[in-house]
């Protein structure tokens, strides 16, 4: 079974930094294209990074996904927070076909 597991959220102020991490099997990290995905408070799950260079409008700048293939690994650089980056985030296949993990939760606030 494909896991996915997500570590590195915590409570941060505006302005301030964060690295997630995600560690994935060697199949599903070997094989396909990785995304970060995050889900803010009564909203719906949308991809933030992806491996092959996509960010979202709201996080280019300031966010920053690389991979370490000897761990397995995706990470998320995070510049510059702000409260509305406050929201559970996931990593996936960048179509989303894995099985999902429990996310890690990041709140930006003062």
């Amino acid at each position: 079974q494909v896991q996915l597991v997500e570590s590195g959220g915590g409570l941060v102020q505006p302005g301030g930094s964060l690295r997630l991490s995600c560690a994935a099997s060697r199949f599903i990290f070997s094989s396909y294209t990785m995304g970060w995905f995050r889900q803010g408070p009564g909203k719906q799950r949308d991809l933030v990074a992806t491996t092959s260079g996509y960010y979202a409008d709201a996080v280019k700048g300031r966010f920053t996904i690389s991979r370490d293939s000897a761990k397995n690994t995706v990470y998320l650089q995070m510049n510059s927070l702000k409260p509305e980056d406050t929201a559970v985030y996931y990593c996936n296949t960048a179509s989303g076909t894995g099985n999902w993990g429990q996310g890690t939760q990041v709140t930006v606030s003062s």
